[in-house]
């Protein structure tokens, strides 16, 4: 039997920018992809991401949002990496 329906779950999600922790109400798909997704603590917002669900606080500027976000990208693109060289 395939489950057909979306997934809803909340997750506790640092800010990219300084660690700060956030409540996310987050959908998934039935095959695990992220639908959409809501903070749900006062002073934070999402960050677009089609994959994750990212946060930030209301309070960083474009610019550190912007730097927070390059770097995330980059961090997870060598743990992929890594993970395609060992198997």
């Amino acid at each position: 039997m395939t489950k057909s329906e979306n997934n809803n779950t909340v997750e506790m999600h640092g800010c990219i920018v300084c660690a700060r922790i956030f409540n996310i109400l987050a959908i998934y798909s039935p095959d695990g992809r992220l639908v959409d997704c809501a903070v749900t603590s006062p002073g934070g917002h999402r960050v677009p991401d089609e994959r994750r669900p990212l946060v930030a606080c209301d309070t960083h500027t474009a610019g550190e949002l912007e730097t927070a976000y390059k770097r995330w990208q980059s961090r997870n693109a060598k743990e992929s990496d890594n993970e395609q060289e060992d198997e």
